[in-house]
């Protein structure tokens, strides 16, 4: 019986190549069912209903290219649709971990976690940058990993800081800087007076007007770098109150968002925790 090897070995080509490209899609389903498992764990232990805004540099496609992900409309559709699901005073914990995203978006999920009559809680395992911070000076309560920060939420226009474009302005005068600059200048004031405007309204349903206007002068003035890491310790100084404390489980959830094989940090380690050794 004559065999046509080169047919064979092109048919066997293309199975492998197809196969090799299933291997993602079939990994990403089996850790979305993982993460299923311990959400509805978590919400069976604290009575809520359990949202993650989680945005990790993850291998989606079929040829495992990594997808820079920051907030969005979409977020804020999805996000509002859980919140709607939700009874109107069962419990929220959102789980955030974002390096920031669209004002627009961040400021519909701040409101509805606002106008939810059940208690919010913000959970960020470890950073919920711009934004996310935003969003987290919404809810009732913010808890965080004793190392994790949030950020300043002072607005960026045209990849600069608000902030800073209009003390450039000062520095060399409105008579020395041409249309396009001046124009940048007044979206600028607007802008940073909008925000401001934003995160005093939130922090004022649990502090005191004054603290409220002085904490969000803090955050939206350009005080620091737009990536500036704001700690437990800042935050409780600033006077806002933060429990620097997480559920084990919210720690088990973020190993389930793993960033692409080729882009991860050089870190290894054992992964069991160990026993505290007495000391002699």
């Amino acid at each position: 019986m004559d065999v046509n090897l080169g047919a064979l070995f092109s048919n066997l080509f293309w199975f492998v190549l197809i196969l090799w490209s299933l291997l993602p899609l079939l990994r990403q389903r089996r850790i979305a069912d993982r993460r299923l498992q311990v959400i509805r764990q978590l919400e069976r232990e604290r009575g809520s209903r359990v949202i993650t805004l989680i945005h990790r540099q993850e291998s989606l496609s079929l040829l495992g290219i990594p997808l820079t992900r920051y907030i969005t409309v979409d977020d804020s559709e999805q996000v509002l649709r859980a919140i709607r699901y939700t009874p109107p005073n069962m419990p929220i914990d959102l789980i955030v971990h974002t390096p920031g995203g669209l004002v627009l978006a961040a400021e519909q999920i701040a409101e509805a976690i606002r106008r939810h009559r059940g208690r919010v809680t913000v959970m960020v395992p470890h950073y919920a940058m711009s934004g996310g911070t935003l969003i987290a000076l919404a809810a009732d309560a913010i808890w965080m990993d004793e190392n994790a920060v949030l950020g300043p939420v002072d607005p960026q226009l045209g990849g600069y800081p608000a902030a800073s474009i209009l003390a450039a302005i000062r520095q060399k005068g409105p008579d020395k800087v041409d249309d396009k600059t001046l124009m940048l200048g007044d979206l600028a004031e607007k802008a940073i007076a909008q925000v401001r405007q934003t995160v005093q309204r939130l922090l004022q349903e649990r502090l005191p007007a004054e603290d409220a206007r002085r904490i969000a002068e803090a955050l939206t003035e350009g005080r620091w770098t737009h990536d500036f890491p704001i700690g437990c310790d800042e935050l409780r100084a600033l006077g806002l109150e933060v429990r620097c404390e997480l559920p084990d489980l919210v720690y088990r959830l973020m190993e389930l968002y793993p960033q692409p094989d080729g882009r991860r940090p050089s870190v290894q380690f054992i992964p069991v925790p160990y026993a505290e050794r007495p000391t002699r």
